[in-house]
């Protein structure tokens, strides 16, 4: 009996041992099938080996039980991996600019909103929220496990209110949440511009930035680093794709460059007593 007894806690542990491993292997088969999606739109395929979708969204920990909050979706492209991954057993708030915020699509050209009422079978359970200049709850307070943003940090630093969209941000998350973070890099041998005018934003600046909210710097990722993007084109980072803001002059070789150099920053709300 007794070995009997041994061999079946053993099996046991075994088991609890194995779990969160088949847990998370789980969760990364529903992500790559999230992005294999032939739903979604093929210039955004495209961009994948630039962006790296599975890669950036482990490294935040997604998990689709989550309760997450995307902030200033632009196209959509995240949103198209973020919403069938969420649906199921998580909730998915995205923040959108309010209607007065420069960044705020022009009135009959709603392009995201268009493409959330054209599949409500996909987005229908997204909840809308707003970020931008005095909006900052992008969700209810103390309910949120994981915040993103992606290449939107340089806006707020311009328009003077990215102290208090990171705030925002704190508010939403539950303590031990995270804030991941993706943003065009600067240069280290460069000042800061306080406007972001060329759209790049250092990195040391955004770590103490974010600090400065009450957030805990947990780490970083290269995934999405480009070493040659020198960062000093005449049209800032829009000069690189996918803007290409010089139309055909040199083109050709702003595609070869690629997309920015970005950083992806990871960070926490810190628990009491932490």
């Amino acid at each position: 009996m007794k070995i009997a007894s041994m061999l079946a806690i053993a099996e046991l542990g075994l088991t609890l041992a194995f779990f969160p491993a088949l847990e998370a292997s789980a969760a990364d088969v529903a992500l790559q099938t999230a992005i294999a999606n032939p739903k979604r739109a093929p210039g955004f395929v495209k961009r994948d080996a630039a962006r790296h979708p599975q890669e950036e969204l482990e490294f935040f920990g997604l998990r689709p039980d989550m309760t997450v909050v995307e902030v200033s979706p632009g196209g959509g492209y995240w949103t198209e991996i973020l919403a069938p991954y969420l649906k199921a057993a998580g909730t998915y708030y995205v923040a959108v600019p309010p209607a007065k915020d420069p960044e705020a699509p022009k009135p009959g050209k709603d392009t995201f909103r268009e493409k959330l009422a054209a599949d409500p079978d996909v987005y229908g359970k997204i909840i809308l929220t707003e970020l931008g200049l005095d909006h900052y709850t992008v969700a209810p307070a103390g309910t949120v496990d994981l915040v993103v943003t992606f290449r939107n940090l340089h806006n707020w630093v311009e328009a003077g209110y990215a102290p208090a969209a990171l705030e925002g941000f704190y508010r939403a998350l539950k303590p031990g949440g995270i804030l991941g973070i993706e943003d065009h890099r600067g240069r280290n041998d460069v000042p800061q511009d306080p406007k972001a005018d060329n759209g790049y934003v250092r990195q040391d600046y955004t770590i103490e930035l974010v600090k400065k909210a009450g957030f805990e710097f947990v780490g970083s990722s290269e995934i999405n680093a480009n070493p040659r993007d020198t960062k000093d084109w005449p049209k800032g980072v829009w000069t690189l794709p996918p803007t290409l803001a010089m139309k055909d002059k040199d083109r050709e070789k702003y595609i070869a460059i690629g997309e920015a150099d970005n950083y992806v920053l990871k960070f926490r709300k810190p628990k009491p007593g932490s």
